[in-house]
Formats: C-alpha cells, sequence, structure tokens
C-alpha cells in the first residue's frame, strides 16, 4: 500500500455537498450501509481530486 498527503484546492463544503448527493443516491439505489470500502465524504474527495487532475475529459455525447 501507498500512503501520500496532498492538498486539493476545493473547500471542505463542497466536498460535504458532493458526499451528500453521494449519500442520496446510494439510499435511492439501496445501496447496504458498509457495502462500499469509502465514506460519501471520502468518495466525494476522491472523485474531485480525480476530476481536478484530468481536466480535459470529454464526456460522451457532449461536445
Amino acid at each position: 500500500m501507498i500512503a501520500y498527503r496532498a492538498t486539493l484546492d476545493v473547500s471542505r463544503e463542497l466536498v460535504r455537498y458532493v458526499g451528500r448527493l453521494l449519500y442520496a443516491e446510494r439510499r435511492r439505489r439501496g445501496t447496504p450501509k458498509g457495502s462500499r470500502r469509502l465514506t460519501c465524504f471520502h468518495h466525494a474527495l476522491f472523485a474531485l481530486a480525480w476530476f481536478r487532475s484530468k481536466p480535459n475529459i470529454r464526456l460522451h455525447g457532449i461536445a
């Protein structure tokens, strides 16, 4: 396992907001509690970090 720390230039409020959206989506889909490795907060943090490092992502069907 490789552990590292990084600084992400987004606010904690944004991470919490995205985490709440993920939480709501998991509940909507009926995802069992404890079935995911990451908490919603950490999943949101990971996703935001990934999107920040990949600024030229083209979404399917969007020009």
